[in-house]
């Protein structure tokens, strides 16, 4: 039996390659004549890059860049297996994750790090993109990926703005002469799942600025700072993002990668099945197995295990789930998307006796699914 083994992370515990070959081994322990091809995947957030990296045999750059308050930090893009795609996740110089809850101020965080990833890979003469835009510390617009890329943003006095989201209120002219001229060359897929807007009640300040550590007065000047941006963009292009699907997404970095960088957006799930092959793979696959960390009504929403069931259903391939915790009020629903359903824990297995192994908790919880799939089958 050959079986595909196409996890997301088990966030805060294990990544989705180590989920993998947790499940690989599970596999293999319940019937060792089944064959498990591993393909960690996600859904376009963080990890994503991590994923398609080791699912593809590919490799890591590391450089020093700024981050999201302008101190100098290691920061990694992705080169994928087939030598010429690029992977660069917004988080991963601009992300939540370098700052304490303390340090978030929207205000001022900036993009700029992130802009600093593209030019070395452009340098190193990359010109295929796949960019991930979740996990933002930032709601400068992608202003400081434009700086970054030699764009100048002016204000009345014809001076560079600083950096940051309330900077762009200064904002009076964009200067794109000095613009990098090898973005018009390269290509752009832009994983998204955010249909927010640039500005207003729904768009980027609004809904995820308080996230990142904007009160309601600072929402108000950012909404107000990003209109002004949204303003002079189209004044310069005629393309209006104030209420652009997407455009919201990052703190508005979605927007100008719409604008100014030749891309296509597509959901995250959707751009990871398609750089995994997986349709290929499911050609001739019996059966798959996917899982992450929690399993609730967002699973849903474009998260990993709804995008695999999806795509296995197209092909009438059959699809296992084990999570680590499944909420109750979701599991009826996802007995009708799944074959099997099973999570680590359980009544006498609580999230941290789960934690302590969780490389060995999940490798019996897949064993005993896939006994439990084989004995339906043969019943």
């Amino acid at each position: 039996m050959k079986i595909l083994v196409a996890p997301d992370s088990f966030k805060g515990s294990l990544s989705a390659l180590h989920a993998a070959e947790a499940m690989a081994e599970g596999i293999r322990e319940a019937d060792s004549t089944s064959v498990p091809i591993l393909l960690p995947a996600a859904d376009g957030g963080e990890g994503t890059m991590q994923s398609l990296v080791d699912a593809t045999n590919g490799r890591f750059v590391s450089l020093h860049v700024e981050g999201p308050l302008g101190h100098l930090i290691p920061a990694r893009y992705g080169i994928l297996g087939d030598r010429s795609t690029c992977v660069i996740e917004l988080a991963e110089a601009s992300g939540l994750m370098h700052l304490t809850n303390q340090d978030r101020n929207p205000l001022i965080t900036s993009s700029f790090g992130t802009g600093q990833l593209l030019v070395h890979a452009l340098n190193e003469g990359y010109r295929h993109f796949i960019i991930g835009l979740g996990g933002s510390a930032t709601n400068d617009g992608g202003a400081g990926i434009l700086q970054a890329l030699g764009m100048k943003l002016l204000d009345s006095n014809g001076e560079e703005i600083p950096r940051g989201g309330a900077a762009l209120q200064q904002l009076h002219t964009i200067d794109p002469f000095f613009f990098d001229p090898r973005i018009a060359e390269s290509t752009f897929l832009i994983a998204a799942d955010v249909t927010n807007p640039f500005i207003g009640p729904n768009g980027a300040s609004a809904v995820f600025g308080p996230q990142k550590g904007a009160s309601n007065v600072d929402v108000e000047l950012l909404d107000r700072s990003l209109s002004n941006f949204a303003d002079i963009i189209e004044q310069q292009t005629g393309v209006s993002l104030h209420q652009t699907p997407g455009a919201g997404a990052a703190g508005g970095a979605g927007g100008v990668f719409q604008v100014f960088f030749p891309s296509n957006f597509q959901s995250g799930i959707n751009i990871v099945l398609e750089t995994l092959h997986f349709d290929e793979h499911l050609e001739t696959a019996d059966l798959v197995i996917t899982g992450e960390g929690r399993s609730d009504s967002q699973t849903f929403s474009g998260k990993t295990p709804y995008g695999i069931a999806q795509a296995a259903q197209q092909k009438n391939v059959p699809v296992i789930l084990v999570s680590g915790t499944i909420t109750p009020d979701c599991r009826f629903a996802l007995t009708d998307l799944f074959a099997g359903v099973h999570a680590i824990t359980s009544d006498s297995v609580t999230v941290a006796d789960a934690m302590l192994n969780p490389f060995r908790m999940l490798k019996e919880t897949t064993k005993q699914a896939i006994l439990h799939f084989k004995n339906k089958e043969e019943c």
